[in-house]
């Protein structure tokens, strides 16, 4: 997809401690795959400096200069499968396949020069395009001399050359200075003083040896930890109008979106599984996806370039949860002082503008017209199922929605579960803050809230169900989100075991080799097998297992641990794939063009494998 935007580049945010500013600045260093749009391009921060990887094909006009990782149904040139790699660049691995072509390439840094190799599987015709540039409209002066190119900046110069033979290709469409080299052979590309081929393999081995010590410290769970950390690692670009690094959930989303995208829960959820192996970008992405809230007062739908924004919804609300989380892990309490504010204020804004009936409904508000709206969704029915970040689900079938009041007039027992837990999570931060008077108002809600939501358990069928409010009638439409009352605690655990044994484990609705499927098996929408009519999604399981946490569920928490891991592992043994959601039946990911192919939420179906053995406590001081 592709927009046309009118705003500004930069997006307004609060940044309150120090801390923060110091952790941006740190992170945003040093050699790695910066740039959104190529995977092959490496970058140095803060000079902007690029070394960036392309294929030409002499007598022929094709030149790959971009470099991407998607799913088949983009029908690129190139297919790139993704490996192991550090978070901070220190080492990274990718096969590139071209014209039929295989090329592996690997790059390390010592922290101040760059080393890459690039070894075609066998002689190739192609030849390698080693471009420099400078990106994001920074300061320096390049330029190609003897055989050499030369960078220079304020606080330093650099030198990059190759050791391959260069050869002339003036046929290939390049305006920048760059060297060619033929690839029928194995060749290394560095910065500094003379290298050989041997010195640069004797580095990349040392720098890939520790990336794989670091995963094979989890025993059984290390290429599990190698997929999730992997994904994590190369959808972290650098967003320079803002001057941060970011981890957004697939670059193909950030390209199409202008430059980046954050989703609401996505980011929470990034922030959640990088908590357990990178503080930093834990707390980058979560304190990120925070700033984002909008004048009206909640954390929006998404964030994008040039002022586009969801002013008319948010999405659903797990961020304090996850902020309490990654607080419990490393006990930093600055981290709570910079995102407390607008966790209040954005729990505040669901009863004010979500409640119908004493309920909590999805909804999309009315704004102003100039508001950029592409879809036109805003203040509709759409609108009100993106703020539920499930898109197309058959629940939402033939539900109506008042546009006056923008909302959606179906009581929602997964955004009440959802919210209560906000509350709860909320409550304990601010217990930690000493804000009694704020704990003792979240608890309230939480109380109340509660409550509303345990009328909506129906005993004859087991289960906790949504209603309509606008003719009172239960909705026997049947979801992962239904189980979600255990996330707030308001079931027993009598009932608990009952949705388990009448609902989990019956393979006519969510049971069976890949689960949870995004409606139940014998729902008439999960044919459709289309988003979230019947795909299974990463978030929904993860939900649910957060959900069983709380209850003594042994047998049931562990068949989602199990079948969750084995789905992503799946794919990932495959081609190195981690989708955005997956068929419920075949466990595919790449049998409709709507699910990305590298999209970082996926990563969530081995996270709670991590949970459950003890990964993500408290570290010792």
């Amino acid at each position: 997809m592709s927009f046309l935007f009118l705003g500004a580049q930069t997006v307004s945010r609060n940044i309150r401690t120090n801390e923060y500013k110091a952790l941006q600045e740190k992170l945003g260093k040093g050699w790695n795959t910066w740039y959104n749009n190529s995977e092959m391009s490496h970058v140095l921060l803060p000079e902007g400096f690029s070394i960036n990887l392309c294929i030409a094909r002499p007598g022929n006009s094709d030149y790959l200069k971009e470099i991407l990782k998607t799913s088949k149904f983009a029908k690129r040139d190139e297919v790139v499968n993704l490996g192991l790699r550090s978070d901070d660049g220190s080492y990274t691995s990718l096969e590139l396949i071209y014209h039929d072509e295989v090329f592996a390439v690997q790059s390390a840094t010592d922290g101040v020069d760059e080393f890459i190799l690039v070894s075609p599987k066998k002689a190739s015709k192609s030849q390698l395009v080693i471009e420099a540039g400078l990106l994001w409209g920074k300061d320096g002066l390049i330029e190609k001399k003897d055989n050499q190119i030369k960078a220079s900046f304020p606080t330093r110069n650099i030198t990059v050359q190759t050791t391959g033979l260069t050869v002339e290709n003036a046929y290939v469409v390049n305006t920048s200075p760059n060297l060619v080299v033929s690839l029928n052979n194995e060749i290394g590309i560095y910065t500094g003083k003379s290298k050989t081929l041997d010195e640069i393999k004797e580095m990349i081995v040392e720098k890939k040896k520790q990336a794989e010590n670091r995963a094979n410290n989890y025993g059984d769970l290390s290429s599990a930890f190698k997929a999730m950390q992997t994904i994590l690692a190369w959808n972290t670009i650098y967003d320079a109008p803002n001057h941060r690094v970011i981890s957004p959930v697939s670059r193909n989303w950030s390209k199409g979106w202008g430059g980046f995208v954050l989703f609401d829960w996505d980011t929470y959820f990034a922030s959640y599984m990088l908590s357990l192996f990178n503080k930093d970008l834990a707390y980058a992405n979560a304190i990120e996806i925070t700033k984002a809230i909008t004048a009206s007062g909640f954390v929006p739908n998404f964030q994008a370039p040039f002022d586009y924004s969801s002013y008319d919804r948010s999405q659903p609300p797990i961020g304090s949860t996850v902020i309490l989380a990654i607080y419990n892990r490393y006990r930093e309490k600055w981290f709570l002082d910079e995102v407390y504010d607008e966790l209040l204020t954005w729990n505040r804004w669901w009863p004010k503008a979500r409640d119908m009936d004493g309920y909590l409904v999805w909804g999309s508000d009315k704004v102003p017209k100039n508001t950029y709206n592409p879809d036109g969704s805003i203040n509709t029915m759409q609108g009100a199922k993106y703020e539920s970040g499930l898109d197309n689900s058959p629940m939402y079938d033939s539900v109506p929605f008042n546009a006056e009041t923008g909302k959606m007039e179906l009581a929602d027992v997964g955004l009440m579960s959802m919210y209560v837990m906000d509350c709860n999570s909320l409550a304990a931060i601010a217990d930690i803050m000493g804000r009694q008077k704020d704990a003792k108002e979240l608890k309230a809600r939480a109380a109340k809230y509660g409550t509303k939501l345990n009328s909506l358990w129906d005993d004859s069928v087991g289960i906790f169900l949504n209603k309509r409010l606008d003719n009172g009638q239960k909705s026997f439409r049947l979801s992962p989100t239904n189980f979600y009352p255990m996330l707030a605690k308001v079931c027993t655990q009598k009932q608990a075991e009952t949705m388990m044994a009448k609902h989990f484990f019956n393979p006519n609705e969510f049971y069976g080799e890949f689960i949870m499927p995004s409606i139940a098996r014998n729902d008439s929408a999960f044919k459709d097998n289309d988003y979230w009519r019947g795909r299974i999604w990463a978030p929904m399981n993860f939900l649910v297992f957060l959900g069983m946490q709380n209850y003594n569920l042994p047998d049931a928490k562990k068949a989602m641990i199990e079948k969750s891991k084995a789905l992503l592992m799946k794919s990932w043994k495959e081609d190195g794939s981690i989708y955005e959601n997956y068929n419920g039946t075949t466990g595919q990911g790449d049998d409709v063009g709507s699910a990305d192919g590298f999209y970082h939420w996926g990563a969530l179906l081995t996270f709670m494998s991590f949970i459950e053995n003890g990964y993500l406590k408290p570290e010792k001081k």
